[in-house]
């Protein structure tokens, strides 16, 4: 079974991921299931360029197809913050990163607190580099609710269900959020090249 690599070491979106792309008839493996202990400079200006470095560096060193993502959280009250920093905002510790977001938002009424998440998904081959992007609009919540999901998902509240994504079933989830909605793209490209249970000779 052919190797399908996925440029991260977060359990949790390796969960999603795994989901997001079941039955493509592919070993899909994260770094660590590959073995791969290493640390990529996201130097990148946009989520596009930061998800292309990961793909590309992780390709080049194991020759092996290679999917990535970047992905952060747009707050409009913050000027787009923490965007592409969003992995590093305000520290590594999510439980004081959404703590210390809400504090900044404090006494900010629900009409200024509109946010988005934003996701893009590259997939690396010898002969082939793809993007597709996935965005869930939403706003930043008053309190930290939910726990099915991780980062930012407990703030962020999406008005069509009335609660955090943290809140939400796996499945719905998968279905309206930026991830699911770029992993969807990415599958369904590669069931159009009759990618799923077959070689793929990219």
């Amino acid at each position: 079974m052919k190797r399908l690599i996925v440029a991260t070491n977060n359990s949790d979106k390796m969960k999603e991921i795994n989901t997001l792309l079941d039955g493509c008839g592919y070993k899909i493996l994260s770094l660590k299931d590959a073995g791969i202990d290493i640390d990529i400079e996201e130097n990148g200006k946009s989520f596009e360029e930061n998800s292309l470095i990961k793909a590309r560096t992780i390709h080049k060193l194991t020759g092996d197809m290679v999917i990535a993502d970047d992905s952060g959280l747009e707050i409009d009250f913050l000027n787009g913050a923490p965007g592409i920093y969003s992995a590093r905002f305000l520290g590594y510790d999510y439980v004081l990163r959404n703590k210390g977001i809400l504090a900044l938002m404090e006494g900010i009424p629900q009409e200024y607190r509109s946010a988005r998440f934003r996701c893009v998904a590259s997939f690396v081959t010898d002969k082939l580099e793809l993007t597709f992007h996935g965005t869930i609009e939403g706003s930043i919540a008053f309190e930290a609710l939910g726990d099915n999901g991780f980062g930012y998902d407990p703030i962020f509240f999406v008005p069509e269900y009335g609660k955090t994504i943290a809140q939400l079933d796996s499945d719905i989830k998968n279905k309206i959020s930026h991830r699911g909605k770029a992993f969807k793209l990415l599958a369904e490209k590669l069931k159009s090249w009759g990618i799923y249970g077959q070689e793929f000779n990219f």
